[in-house]
């Protein structure tokens, strides 16, 4: 289970890019999508997904997206922001069955990126933290997004509409299973733009394609022990 992640500013300069590869100037999509360096459940993280210009359309172009959302996807059927069961990470295994996230995996998949993320080692007599990173300097978590609107707020209150998301995760594989049992599910850069594109059903060969490509990207992975604060 990935419980935290890192960022910097490759990651601020690689959302630029992606949305801007639209045409449109940064002046008019950028929001306060900063990010602390390191984030937690229920934390801004930023995301990036597409969505169809038309929504009624089916071959409707794809507009990129990058934004902030909860980390602790919210379903649209909840009754409040924040569920008392953790929905930060998504095992990859039952993605598709549970009702929280089945609706996400169909048309609302998204990628967080990351320089890396942390994990621990627990023995009986002692646990050590691990940073874990790839060879080629970012990594790309496979996620899910979900927008969920607070029914306390009017119908013409921006403020009513909270974008959410989650990590999909698998078995941990190699030498990350020795430091826990749960990886995040990794995507290669070139296989961003099929999963999160809307045209494409998410179904479970879906998932289970990506998870299958995720295994082979851990063993470029890396893990250090970090000092105990």
């Amino acid at each position: 289970m990935c419980g935290r992640f890192a960022l910097d500013e490759t990651i601020n300069r690689l959302i630029t890019e992606f949305v801007t590869a639209t045409g449109r100037p940064p002046e008019q999509w950028q929001a306060d999508w900063l990010a602390p360096s390191v984030v937690r459940p229920t934390d801004q993280v930023p995301i990036l997904f597409k969505t169809r210009e038309d929504r009624d359309t089916r071959n409707s172009a794809l507009i990129p997206r990058a934004a902030l959302a909860q980390w602790w996807l919210t379903p649209p059927s909840s009754t409040v922001l924040r569920g008392k069961y953790a929905t930060f990470n998504a095992r990859s295994e039952t993605v598709t069955q549970k009702p929280t996230f089945r609706d996400a995996v169909a048309r609302q998949r998204a990628v967080l990126p990351a320089i890396g993320y942390f994990e621990t080692q627990k023995t009986e007599s002692n646990a050590v933290p691990h940073f874990i990173t790839a060879d080629g300097g970012l990594l790309f978590f496979a996620g899910l997004y979900s927008w969920w609107q607070d029914p306390s707020c009017e119908p013409d209150d921006p403020r009513r509409w909270h974008l959410t998301t989650t990590m999909l995760t698998q078995a941990a594989t190699g030498a990350l299973a020795e430091i826990h049992d749960r990886m995040p599910v990794t995507i290669a850069r070139d296989a961003i733009d099929e999963w999160i594109d809307p045209r494409v059903l998410g179904d479970e060969s879906v998932v289970q394609n990506v998870v299958a490509a995720s295994a082979i990207l851990s063993e470029q992975l890396h893990a250090e022990p970090q000092p105990r604060a």
